[in-house]
């Protein structure tokens, strides 16, 4: 079972195995997540100033980030939500990592790009599914299936 990634590299920095990596993760978390097999989602690699400047558009932060996404299912603020179509596939949403940032993390942490990419890539694509990190309890829950996820994947720290 595989959703469909439509994947952009901005930076033209990274390898085939890379973005092979990161469809063979989030194929494997939207498995375990249970995420129909005709889901999309993409996912767009770019510079440092790139995302800061989605950053600064979206999120009012005037510096650059690791990983933004924007979930298709999320209903902001006076949004209605759309009923039916069930005959088309679910769009999850777009994530946009800094490829610049994961290597600096990468560094940082003593691991990996790899590592770091796909726990970037994970971490985007929980938010897409309705995780997020705004209080305690729920950071406690995401980052407990983020880590559960990595481990079973086998993309360790190491």
């Amino acid at each position: 079972m595989t959703i469909q990634i439509d994947f952009l590299d901005e930076t033209n920095e990274l390898e085939d195995m890379d973005t092979e990596l990161v469809q063979a993760l989030l194929n494997f978390a939207a498995n375990k997540e249970g995420i129909p097999a005709d889901s999309e989602c993409s996912v767009t690699f770019v510079t440092s100033e790139r995302i800061k400047e989605i950053n600064r558009e979206y999120r009012q932060k005037d510096q650059p980030t690791d990983v933004i996404s924007f979930a298709m299912e999320e209903e902001g603020e006076g949004e209605v939500r759309i009923v039916g179509g069930e005959d088309i596939p679910r769009m999850l949403g777009d994530i946009i990592i800094s490829v610049e940032v994961a290597r600096k993390q990468a560094t940082e942490y003593d691991h990996s790009f790899s590592r770091e990419l796909g726990f970037l890539a994970l971490h985007g694509f929980l938010h897409l599914l309705g995780y997020d990190h705004i209080d305690k309890k729920d950071e406690e829950k995401m980052f407990g299936r983020q880590t559960a996820l990595l481990e079973e994947f086998g993309l360790t720290r190491s």
